[in-house]
């Protein structure tokens, strides 16, 4: 995303933000830290994947398994 259109959006959110009721403010704070944590869970899941992928290619490229490749 480009610097100019993300400061137009952060502008754009930061107005409805501040629009909001009070009591509305602690919904958009919730949602914004499930929405970090997701991302940080995302970026867990593929470090995992990442560093299980060598393990994973001993044990899947083999001879022996070599008919199922053709499936």
């Amino acid at each position: 995303m480009k610097e100019e259109t993300k400061v137009v959006l952060e502008q754009s959110l930061l107005e409805k933000i501040r629009s909001l009721p009070p009591e509305k403010l602690a919904e958009v704070e919730d949602f914004v830290d499930f929405l970090r944590h997701r991302e940080v869970d995302r970026r867990l899941s593929r470090a995992a994947t990442k560093l299980s992928e060598e393990s994973f290619r001993r044990i899947w490229d083999n001879p022996d398994d070599a008919d199922y490749d053709q499936l």
